[in-house]
């Protein structure tokens, strides 16, 4: 017995074949994921590049007979083709298979299939750039109206190694954009410190490699100890002088996210500081 997102018993639901719609990177890597935990799981592709791309991967490519005794048909491709292509494979596939779609920004209504059909989205919080790249220790976002297919999910879930947590379709948007600020985001974060080094004279690879190595400190303190707990700096010392400091000697392209940055961690850090340091800290933060 598995407990459900809403703490009730539910019986664990069984492996059971799976189409996975797209031979690319996340394709790919979830294929392989299902297929070393013995879920009979084929590949569709209807070009000859992506069936050899599937069979250089070991997997195995889904034949018309695949199509009719899959019971959930997993789309791993680009968002703009979610509908079209679940359109076609709704015409081709018994109303039985349920229809899930991978993309993180997408509703549900975004799979155009006939009435009756169930449907789902299962998205990993995973960068994934090759298809030999490992899911385990993830997280996926699931959402479906289904409690069987939820289960379902779930399962596949478990077996390749991902948490799950459950999103709600209403807030979908708000979901996806933190997923966004955590990957994309954090790179765009790393350019710019990458631009304020540079404005100290020191060269973009160099100073890269030597953040990369501060970011990942920084991570693992967060990992440990929790946002509040894992911030360092001088906003949780309360040094207003050195964050004056540093907004003046930025460019005026990275300044202001300084800034915003700063004012979010002066949240974080609030109960740590005392009411001097952090009127100080709210003074230089709110100048123009």
């Amino acid at each position: 017995m598995a407990p459900t997102h809403k703490g009730q018993p539910t019986v664990k639901a069984k492996r059971v074949p799976v189409i996975i719609v797209g031979a690319g990177r996340l394709g790919g890597a979830l294929a392989l994921a299902l297929q070393a935990k013995r879920w009979p799981v084929r590949v569709y592709s209807r070009d000859d590049t992506g069936r050899e791309r599937t069979r250089a991967l070991g997997l195995k490519p889904a034949t018309i007979a695949d199509l009719k005794k899959a019971r959930v048909c997993v789309l791993c491709v680009p968002d703009a083709a979610v509908p079209t292509v679940s359109q076609a494979l709704s015409a081709e596939l018994p109303r039985t298979v349920a229809l899930v779609h991978t993309a993180g920004a997408l509703p549900l209504s975004a799979l155009t299939t006939q009435k009756g059909r169930t449907v789902g989205s299962f998205h990993p919080l995973c960068a994934v750039s090759s298809a030999r790249d490992s899911l385990e220790g993830h997280t996926a976002a699931i959402s479906t109206r289904s409690p069987a297919l939820r289960a379902l999910l779930q399962r596949m879930a478990e077996d390749v190694g991902f948490a799950v947590i459950d999103v709600p379709e209403a807030h979908r948007a708000a979901y996806h954009a933190g997923a966004v600020l955590s990957a994309g985001g954090l790179v765009a974060l790393a350019d710019a410190a990458v631009g304020a080094l540079g404005a100290a004279g020191i060269d973009p690879e160099a100073a890269l490699k030597a953040l990369l190595s501060l970011m990942r400190s920084a991570l693992r303190g967060l990992e440990a100890r929790g946002r509040s707990g894992g911030l360092t700096g001088p906003i949780v010392r309360g040094d207003a002088g050195v964050v004056s400091a540093h907004l003046k000697a930025l460019p005026e392209d990275i300044a202001p996210l300084y800034g915003q940055l700063s004012r979010r961690a002066l949240r974080l850090a609030s109960d740590r500081l005392r009411p001097e340091q952090r009127a100080a800290l709210e003074a230089v933060l709110t100048k123009p």
